[in-house]
């Protein structure tokens, strides 16, 4: 492989939307082995980052770029197909609290089991210091993408 990217190296725009397509195929695959083929585009994102890492709601949808319009239309999507629930804010009833359901962590077990499957792989493929260069080099391109987007990087 590194006779590949000696001789005409792809840029690396083209290199990120493939290397997703990696990580895209494996959680496709594994909802549908777990009979969530309803769901959404971007759903995945949502499910996975909510269940996994704890991660507010809302966050994940500014982090995905949509419109307001596509995140209401998404949120309403996960409600409707029973991924996601609302109910009012126990602090102040005003707000309204969007939480995962039992079937939403189910799927989110599903995405983490995908992403680990090409974790692995990678892991095999790759040194740990190669690995810790990978994390390092897209942590720095998330981070310019935020500041270009006038947001602050929260993770660490």
């Amino acid at each position: 492989m590194s006779d590949e990217l000696d001789h005409e190296p792809p840029v690396l725009p083209a290199l990120l939307r493939a290397a997703r397509g990696a990580y895209g195929d494996a959680v496709r695959e594994q909802l549908a082995a777990g009979g969530f083929d309803d769901m959404p585009r971007n759903g995945p994102y949502v499910i996975g980052g909510a269940a996994n890492h704890g991660a507010p709601i809302p966050g994940l949808i500014r982090e995905l770029g949509v419109s307001k319009q596509a995140a209401s239309q998404l949120i309403d999507t996960l409600v409707l197909r029973g991924y996601l629930e609302r109910r009012p804010d126990p602090e102040d009833r005003r707000k309204i609290v969007i939480d995962l359901t039992e079937r939403g962590e189910a799927a989110a077990a599903a995405v983490q089991t995908g992403v680990q499957e090409v974790d692995l792989e990678l892991a095999d493929a790759i040194s740990p210091e190669q690995m810790k260069g990978l994390r390092i080099g897209l942590f720095t391109l998330w981070q310019i993408a935020e500041r270009r987007r006038g947001h602050e990087t929260e993770l660490g």
